[in-house]
């Protein structure tokens, strides 16, 4: 059979991702991916260690992501991404940008990771104010908090699930619980942490509940790794990737959490919860 009419696949374009050892959502990353854009991802080597700070600055060593990215020159991506938001604001933003500059100096291409494309994010929602959601515990979520501090952005209220492994598993309904949670009268915006927590699905729902643009750890390493190649990410009716979702009617005043000690406005789901799906 003479299938030459066909041509040849289509040109694609490269997007490299360093993931974490333990990342499960790569289906989610491509969700967000247009057609003509290819996703090549490399995961950092096993360390035995739960979601931690210690964990982070595993991750995160240079000369960890100096071979990760290593790995992806062969396939020639146009853009690298670290998909590690806990990996890239552990350091503060001095550690993000040094990061970036190990991964293009490994592969020679525009790197950026998932903390630095947080802050770009709020840059282009004009957002000062950001509630937090984590799956992290307290000491890790309290790293979130600084490094959003450090830029200048006020954390109006943050949520933690005080998960240290299996966070793929939590489902959008606890998300969602936590997301009312952590959001106050004052918060211009939410950001949900952590690239394995899934988030895709729940976007949507969260901003029209909320009334204000709902933004993801897996979706701002996608935006901004979009954007460097000149293109912009695919989803339904989000106001980081569609302008025209970011006007809508004012959100009513809504009750603030509980404020945590050692840890201002910080709560996690109760005990019974937890139990409930096997959290730690």
């Amino acid at each position: 059979m003479d299938v030459s009419f066909l041509g040849g696949p289509r040109p694609q374009r490269g997007v490299g991702v360093v993931a974490p050892f333990d990342f499960a959502l790569d289906r989610e990353l491509w969700r967000w991916v247009p057609d003509e854009i290819s996703l090549h991802l490399t995961r950092t080597p096993y360390v035995p260690v739960e979601v931690s700070l210690d964990l982070a600055r595993l991750v995160s060593e240079h000369e960890t992501l100096h071979e990760a990215v290593r790995t992806l020159n062969a396939i020639a991506p146009e853009v690298v991404a670290y998909a590690c938001t806990s990996g890239s604001f552990v350091g503060g933003i001095a550690g993000e940008r040094a990061m970036c500059a190990a991964m293009t100096g490994a592969g020679a291409v525009p790197s950026l990771t998932t903390s630095g494309a947080l802050l770009d994010a709020l840059v282009e929602l004009g957002v000062r104010r950001v509630a937090l959601v984590t799956p992290y515990t307290v000491s890790v979520t309290r790293a979130l908090e600084e490094y959003v501090a450090e830029a200048g952005v006020t954390v109006t209220g943050c949520a933690y699930m005080d998960l240290t492994r299996h966070i793929w598993k939590v489902p959008y309904r606890q998300v969602s619980e936590m997301a009312h949670k952590a959001v106050r009268a004052d918060a211009q915006a939410l950001f949900i942490s952590c690239t394995n927590l899934p988030t895709y699905d729940v976007i949507p729902q969260l901003e029209a509940e909320l009334r204000i643009p709902v933004i993801s750890a897996n979706q701002v390493t996608m935006w901004a790794a979009l954007r460097r190649l000149g293109t912009r990410a695919v989803g339904p009716y989000q106001a980081l990737i569609d302008p025209a979702a970011r006007s809508g009617p004012v959100r009513p005043d809504l009750p603030g959490p509980r404020p945590v000690p050692g840890l201002p406005e910080v709560r996690g789901l109760p005990d019974e919860e937890q139990q409930q799906e096997g959290w730690t």
